[in-house]
């Protein structure tokens, strides 16, 4: 833990030393120096306000594309998912979204709602903000197709509203202003375009038969390269079911790493350095990780 960090009073829960293994999905990771729940925005604010800025600050928000290692992760962790749920339609064919709200969710409403296209939605795990911060897609559908605008808070507790042109958006790639993180997105739905309830669920049982659903994972770890499947490259260099300590490649989805119960976030890093090295050694293809890693080594 950092040395006597200097923090200023919250609104909201605080925790010291909290293991990361208990919020993310791959059930790994070291503990925070702190970990705070604001219970509502304005308390957020206040608390980046007066924040020290020598103090680094971790946003996160459900964990699913996450590696924490083992070291855990110093400063200040913000765990503000579960008060940005607010959903709503906004207008015709618009809804706002608050960061926290599951990307299944949402897909789900708007087909309540006849909005479309929203069922791609439900192939995403994670939320609207891990979402908005990676460009998440699945089933040909991209979140930043779908959006209008977005608020963000900044380190200073300053919340902004900002347009698309303000990033620069690519394939699971989104650049923007430093220091800011999503707490809203407004999207808009195709007037034209019709939902479809069997659309959505030939997704979801797609997804239940095809992804290790019952075990700790991240999702899909590495993106597809141009014109492939990385989970195809991987299967065709004979790694499905290779496994480092408790970390293994699924052996029904190769571009899943799960943990058998005793890995630790080590062992899932080196196994995304071997598949990544195998992959490149067998086909050429330098894969490219879409899971982020944090965090410290242990000493």
């Amino acid at each position: 833990m950092m040395a006597a960090l200097q923090l200023p009073p919250a609104g909201g829960e605080i925790r010291e030393r909290e293991p990361m293994s208990k919020h993310t999905s791959w059930r790994v990771g070291g503990p925070a120096d702190v970990f705070y729940k604001p219970a509502t925005i304005e308390d957020l604010a206040d608390y980046l306000r007066q924040l020290d800025a020598s103090i680094p600050v971790f946003w996160f928000g459900v964990g699913s594309n996450l590696l924490v290692r083992d070291g855990g992760i110093r400063g200040v962790v913000i765990a503000a998912a579960p008060l940005l749920r607010d959903l709503e339609r906004t207008a015709d064919h618009e809804v706002r979204a608050g960061a926290g709200v599951p990307c299944t969710q949402l897909a789900r409403q708007c087909i309540r709602w006849g909005l479309a296209p929203a069922e791609f939605f439900a192939g995403i795990p994670g939320t609207v903000g891990g979402a908005l911060a990676m460009n998440a897609g699945a089933h040909g559908g991209e979140t930043w197709e779908r959006v209008r605008s977005v608020r963000c808070i900044d380190r200073d507790g300053a919340i902004h509203e900002r347009k698309p042109g303000d990033y620069e958006i690519g394939y699971r790639s989104v650049r923007g202003p430093d220091n800011e993180w999503f707490i809203e997105a407004t999207l808009q739905f195709d007037p034209d375009a019709v939902a479809s309830k069997e659309k959505l669920q030939a997704m979801l049982a797609r997804r239940k038969e095809t992804q290790p659903l019952g075990l700790p994972s991240c999702g899909s770890v590495f993106r597809n390269p141009p014109g492939d499947h990385a989970a195809r490259l991987i299967e065709a260099a004979g790694l499905k079911g290779f496994a480092i300590g408790g970390a293994e490649v699924s052996g029904k989805h190769a571009n899943f790493i799960i943990n058998r119960g005793n890995a630790s976030a080590s062992d899932i890093e080196r196994l995304i350095r071997h598949v990544h090295d195998s992959v490149a050694e067998a086909h050429g293809v330098d894969l490219i990780h879409e899971v982020r890693i944090v965090g410290e080594e242990l000493e």
